[in-house]
């Protein structure tokens, strides 16, 4: 019942009697996409192009001046009558080359609607431009000339001699990076500072320069032509751009392929140069300027020209390989489709892939994957330029809001109102929207959901002492090997000191002296005895300190309970200065306490009382969860951790940076909670193990926290 209603059309009488003609200067090309003919209009006037499928362009090359769009149909349908367009996909087919500028009608006011359809065309280029101006273009000057004149030397590295140098040259780079590793990204790590961005803006023009001549190069060489030379922005940032589009209309698929990798092959060879300059080069600003180079090429290539998620190099060689010409449109559209025919219930849509099950799922895998990208590709590169100009970041991302946000809001709302296409589904299409409206609204703004908050930690005993030298001396011996059970006051571990048993021995002697000249005083009744006495009192003091720091050459436990020292005996024969940790006593029964750090942005919910029930999952015995007794919140900033177990150079999750003295400190403050533990059977409890608390919050919707989380990341931005 369906292909009378596709054969013929109710206002087919309004195009029926037209005198209709594709423009002179309009060429067509063969081209073949998965083993079917297909045919490309181009107009070098405009530089338009139009893809037509076999029956489509048998029915177009048929249209002649004396001729109307009745006859031309008949004859096509006399010819094949299974193959040829029905009326109302000549309808569209008419339409659609009208709105590109590229039918002729035999008509006075022809030539004025032509030049205003191109108005408004340059009108609609110029408002996508302003709507997406983080990737905007401005064409300068037509360079197709310089490329003539410069053909003999393009040939030269057309020649497969060139291939092989290329191979070498990008072989001796990756060579060369491999083996620089270790120097590469510690210099990777100052790549934006300050002082780096002027070379590191330098460096991507260049590359970018050589990457759109490779563009233009390979272009020129297989025949096309290259008439716009530009600048466009990349966030903000002017680069520079060729127009390629000429190859669009080249019959053999290696050529485009060609055409589209042409950049990247020239921008991969000078940054194999870079890289082998940076590596023989001293350190200075040619050896920077190669770095800022190798590392560009590297980063673009991955997240812009080689990705086929966006509408790059990438891109245009996915659709060549997989033979899916106008793949991003088409894809845009089988979405459409599917919302159309699927929630709207319009049972006339059609999609862009109704005969092939294969080309249905590749659209719609491709429409979801580049939307999800792009919206990820453009979160981040606001992240980017708000982490080092945070206003410019805010502006950005309003702009990048109504654009991408309430832009296509308000264009879908139009749409529901006024689209034809919803003329008998409107009601349903306007009730479902509300629909998912509300229930998006139901989900991520009032249904609560459940939140954790979780801090990395460290196992300690909930009691313990630590044990340290009083006095500096060499270690002698350990009295009681680690893991002993010890009395308090018993001895762990002994010092000597030679110097300070000499000093005792002085002292004790000048003290016998001083006795001696005392008594001797005493018996003659002079006057020196007030003073020998006051001297001997000073001996007697240096005695007893010297004879109280010899007695402390033997460490002794502060309390009863586990001897660990597990590195004592390595430090025997060493020279200890005072203070130096011997090792620790655990006491017997006390049990464990986690201490972990809180970020400084979670401080209002753990001084706010928002922290319910907590656990601890220790790491490599997370089947085993730990209950938490009590919990202690240190109501005071930090910086010096717990444990260096926690920090990120020993595998843990807190990043490090150097304080005034150049000591090693977590990169942002924390709070730290102590949690006591509740003893459990399975797990093995040992001082030092880290893992994980994860306290219990109110639960809360989806959007709420989201909103939260936001809130947070630009203050911790703004702080930083």
């Amino acid at each position: 019942m369906s292909e009378p209603t596709r054969t013929f059309s109710e206002v087919w009488y309004r195009v029926s009697k037209q005198v209709v003609t594709l423009r002179p200067r309009v060429a067509a090309r063969r081209q073949v996409f998965r083993g079917e003919r297909w045919y490309v209009l181009h107009d070098p006037f405009n530089n338009q192009f139009f893809r037509l499928r076999p029956d489509a362009y048998k029915f177009v090359a048929r249209l002649r001046p004396e001729r109307t769009v009745e006859e031309v149909w008949q004859e096509t349908v006399e010819d094949d009558p299974d193959a040829a367009p029905g009326q109302e996909e000549v309808i569209q087919l008419l339409a659609q080359l009208y709105h590109a500028n590229l039918l002729h009608y035999r008509l006075a006011a022809d030539s004025e609607q032509f030049f205003e359809r191109y108005k408004k065309r340059k009108q609609r280029e110029r408002m996508f431009t302003w709507w997406n101006l983080m990737f905007a273009r401005f064409p300068l000057f037509d360079p197709d000339a310089l490329l003539n004149r410069m053909q003999p030397a393009l040939r030269l590295l057309m020649r497969p001699w060139a291939a092989v140098v290329w191979l070498v040259v990008v072989a001796l780079a990756v060579k060369t990076c491999v083996e620089h590793a270790g120097e590469l990204g510690a210099q990777a790590g100052q790549v934006l500072a300050p002082s780096n961005l002027l070379l590191l803006y330098a460096g991507v023009v260049f590359l970018k320069v050589l990457h759109e001549f490779g563009h233009a190069a390979a272009c020129k060489h297989f025949g096309g032509e290259v008439h716009t030379l530009g600048v466009m922005l990349l966030v903000f940032s002017p680069l520079p751009y060729v127009d390629v589009t000429s190859s669009w209309a080249f019959r053999e698929r290696r050529k485009r392929i060609a055409v589209a990798a042409g950049g990247m092959v020239a921008e991969f060879f000078v940054a194999a140069l870079a890289a082998l300059v940076w590596a023989g080069a001293g350190p200075g600003v040619v050896r920077d300027l190669a770095f800022n180079m190798m590392l560009t090429a590297g980063v673009t290539t991955l997240l812009f020209n080689a990705n086929p998620l966006l509408r790059y190099d990438g891109y245009y060689i996915l659709t060549d390989l997989t033979d899916l010409p106008n793949l991003y449109q088409r894809a845009q559209q089988q979405l459409q489709f599917l919302v159309q025919r699927h929630l709207f219930g319009v049972r006339r849509a059609t999609g862009p892939a109704a005969d092939s099950t294969r080309e249905r799922v590749w659209l719609g895998a491709y429409g979801v994957a580049s939307a999800v990208y792009r919206v990820l590709v453009f979160a981040g590169l606001v992240w980017f330029v708000s982490g080092r100009f945070l206003l410019l970041g805010m502006v950005v991302a309003v702009f990048c809001g109504i654009a991408w946000g309430l832009v296509p809001v308000a264009k879908f709302i139009g749409y529901l109102a006024t689209s034809p296409e919803l003329e008998r589904a409107r009601a349903r299409a306007v009730a479902t929207t509300l629909g998912v409206v509300a229930a998006l609204v139901l989900l991520f703004g009032v249904m609560p959901v459940s939140q954790t908050l979780r801090a990395p930690g460290v196992l300690r005993p909930a009691v313990s002492g630590d044990v340290a030298t009083v006095v500096e001396g060499e270690l002698e011996s350990i009295e009681v090997p680690s893991g002993m059970t010890v009395a308090a006051g018993q001895p762990l571990a002994r010092l000597r000191n030679r110097e300070l048993g000499l000093q005792l021995e002085s002292a004790r002697a000048q003290r016998e002296e001083l006795h001696a000249l005392w008594r001797a005083a005493l018996q003659s009744g002079t006057s020196d005895r007030a003073a020998l006495e006051q001297a001997l009192g000073a001996v007697e003091g240096r005695v007893r300190a010297l004879e109280e720091r010899l007695g402390k050459l033997v460490v002794t436990a502060p309390i009863a309970g586990v001897w660990i020292a597990p590195t004592a005996d390595q430090a025997r024969g060493s020279w200890m200065q005072r203070g130096t940790a011997l090792g620790q006593i655990v006491e017997t029964g006390g049990g464990f306490e986690f201490s972990a750090i809180v970020p400084q942005v979670e401080a209002s919910r753990l001084f706010g009382g928002e922290m319910g029930e907590a656990v601890v999952r220790l790491r490599g015995q997370t089947e085993w969860p730990l209950s938490v007794v009590s919990v202690v919140a240190i109501q005071a900033e930090q910086r010096h951790l717990p444990s260096a177990a926690l920090a990120q150079n020993a595998g843990g999750e807190v990043a490090l940076a150097r304080d005034a003295k150049g000591e090693a400190v977590a990169a942002e403050t924390f709070y730290e909670v102590r949690a006591k533990l509740a003893a459990r059977p399975e797990a093995v409890l040992l001082s030092g193990l880290t893992g994980r608390i994860a306290f219990d919050l109110p639960a809360e919707p989806l959007g709420w926290q989201w909103v939260r989380a936001l809130r947070q990341a630009f203050q911790k931005r703004a702080v930083n």
